[in-house]
């Protein structure tokens, strides 16, 4: 198949991506605009990085005052899940592929973008991948910058009322795999509870926000996998 077949294909598969981007993160945008972002910083930020939880956690520290250190710790930790999929990617191009066509779709590796590349029977071509991204990046961006400048002229109910919106997107992330996996439901109960218990509890509550976020995120994982270790078919069934 043609280079420019394959590129129109990864354009139309990154379509209904970017439409489901643009909504999510124009809910980022509100969340963005209350850490003081302009709308160009907006789309800087969203073009380049593309997580809506590292976008989250990076927008909610800036609001919070967090240093730059914790806004590096946490975009590592909400992110790390992309180094694997990039990895398992590197099984999908042909031993022809060259190095910076590898690192360029590595780049361009979402949650959703790493699903369609990783069906695309035979091996990858990385052209089909630039399609997606091409389509379905600018309208991230495009989401959080409208969504910082809605946040500037809507009113402050209006406005509040938006940043549900995000909430209810990592409601319907962690849910049906909380009704899954009787792991995956105590880990998210802990968070919820130990969070709590951190923001009262004697000097673990003087600690910032983003720090108390980071250090539940590390040891409530690590406990998980210790206590619920996932075997390789398990995993290889999801």
């Amino acid at each position: 198949m043609k280079k420019s077949k394959i590129l129109l294909n990864g354009i139309r598969d990154g379509v209904p991506i970017g439409l489901g981007y643009f909504a999510v993160s124009f809910s980022l945008g509100i969340i963005a605009k209350k850490g003081g972002l302009t709308a160009l910083e907006g789309f800087i930020s969203s073009f380049f990085t593309r997580a809506s939880a590292g976008e989250y956690g990076v927008y909610s520290l800036i609001a919070a005052g967090g240093s730059y250190l914790e806004v590096v710790i946490m975009c590592l930790i909400t992110n790390a899940r992309y180094l694997l999929m990039s990895t398992a990617l590197t099984q999908k191009f042909s031993p022809k592929t060259s190095l910076l066509k590898r690192l360029a779709v590595g780049c361009m590796v979402t949650d959703e973008i790493f699903g369609i590349s990783i069906a695309y029977e035979g091996y990858l071509e990385p052209v089909y991948t630039y399609g997606a991204a091409l389509i379905s990046t600018p309208l991230w961006a495009l989401g959080t910058a409208l969504g910082i400048i809605a946040g500037s002229i809507l009113p402050v109910r209006a406005v509040s009322a938006l940043s549900v919106a995000l909430y209810g997107m990592f409601l319907a992330i962690i849910i049906p795999p909380s009704k899954k996996d009787k792991a995956v439901m105590c880990a998210v109960i802990a968070s919820f509870a130990l969070s709590l218990l951190c923001s009262v509890a004697p000097y673990v509550s003087t600690l910032s926000s983003g720090t108390r976020t980071i250090i539940l995120t590390i040891v409530i994982s690590a406990a998980a996998a210790l206590i619920c270790p996932r075997t390789d078919s398990e995993v290889n069934n999801d």
